[in-house]
């Protein structure tokens, strides 16, 4: 009998093909599951007006965890340009379902490992080893936006003295998103970036804001991680702006071990730290909250490269490794992360990418059998 129950989203494009490499690699571990497959992307959207599906939402209620393939997303207009004929006049409005998963399910923390495995040739330099700590909830990507703007919107804005300048801007030709942050919000991604610093050994924590510009929400979460630091005497808090920080991960990236920052700044500074240990095709995410986890490789859908069996599979794998950390498999998640780090040392199955000719299943292959 299946010990867990793992609700199994491939999603679009490449997403079918990461998962089965990720399933071989899970079953080379003894990984006892049943894998209840859902509905999710662009074809739901496409032909129902929700990439998300309420019975998908339902399904991941009766399962122990996700795992998630990949997504397509694209603008408001196209979204609604690619309904079907029957719903575009039906008043559906395309919203990421990705994210929607993550607020629905208060998945309020986006984990984002960055270690460059000696042997991979995309690796900027071999000694670097990256947390970020992403929040993932609030921020810019809380989806509350206008446009046009309402009256009661922009009546309310009007009395804030920088929005004089725009007093002669019709609402129609202007378009407002809100940057919404909470106490409760920043304490907890900052919580759990210094519990990982103290429990992994890592000596600091980086916060990346921008509060000499963005004062009150940026101010916010720098104010509580100076208040946080205090309880966590043996880690030091390093405070950085968004734009020096992506210089200082290029210049000197061995220099930081766990960052943490908000939703926007958060999803920047994590693609940036992963192009410098080899690029997306390395970087696998965890959506975890008090109740659930959702683990997912962080590339998008890739569709000029669908069911070629050509994209590189450990993006999932190590998604699917951190998916066992949060159940508590720690001993089979560390014989998934041996045997990753083992396939890249030995150079001999390597996908495009990395400038090798094998293909996504031999590379999950090759995984699985260091696993095992």
């Amino acid at each position: 009998m299946a010990t867990y129950r793992i609700a199994w989203l491939p999603g679009d494009g490449v997403g079918a093909e990461v998962l089965d490499a990720a399933s071989k690699v899970l079953d080379a571990v003894g990984f006892e599951a049943e894998y209840v497959p859902g509905d999710i992307g662009w074809e739901f959207w496409k032909t129902e007006g929700n990439p998300l599906p309420d019975r998908t939402v339902e399904l991941l209620k009766s399962t122990d965890a996700c795992l998630f393939g990949a997504i397509t997303s694209k603008p408001k207009d196209e979204a609604a340009a690619e309904l079907a004929p029957e719903l575009r006049d039906a008043g559906y409005v395309y919203s990421s379902p990705i994210v929607g998963l993550r607020q629905l399910f208060q998945l309020h923390t986006n984990l984002r490992p960055c270690k460059a495995y000696p042997g991979n040739p995309l690796n900027l330099r071999d000694d670097i080893d990256l947390v970020v700590f992403r929040e993932n909830t609030e921020g810019l990507y809380a989806g509350v936006e206008f446009h046009p703007v309402p009256d009661g919107v922009r009546k309310a804005l009007e009395e804030h003295p920088k929005m004089k300048r725009f007093a002669e801007v019709d609402g129609t030709d202007m378009a407002i998103s809100t940057r919404v942050f909470t106490r409760e919000g920043c304490r907890t991604i900052l919580r759990d970036a210094f519990e990982y610093a103290k429990t992994f050994g890592y000596p600091t924590v980086t916060v990346i804001e921008k509060p000499n510009v963005i004062r009150e929400t940026s101010g916010l979460m720098v104010r509580e991680a100076r208040a946080m630091a205090e309880e966590y005497p043996g880690i030091e808090l390093w405070e950085t702006n968004i734009d020096a920080m992506c210089m200082w991960l290029v210049k000197n990236p061995q220099d930081y071990g766990v960052l943490v920052s908000s939703n926007m700044f958060g999803d920047i500074i994590s693609d940036l730290a992963a192009q410098i240990v080899g690029g997306l095709g390395f970087a696998g995410a965890g959506n975890i909250g008090d109740n659930f986890g959702v683990f997912e490789p962080t590339h998008g859908s890739a569709p000029k490269y669908a069911g070629q069996d050509k994209v590189n599979p450990i993006a999932t794998i190590r998604a699917a490794k951190m998916m066992l950390d949060y159940l508590g498999e720690r001993e089979k998640a560390e014989h998934i992360e041996a045997a990753v780090a083992r396939v890249i040392a030995e150079g001999t199955k390597r996908t495009y990418d990395m400038g090798g000719s094998s293909s996504t299943s031999e590379v999950a292959s090759a995984v699985a059998e260091a696993a095992a």
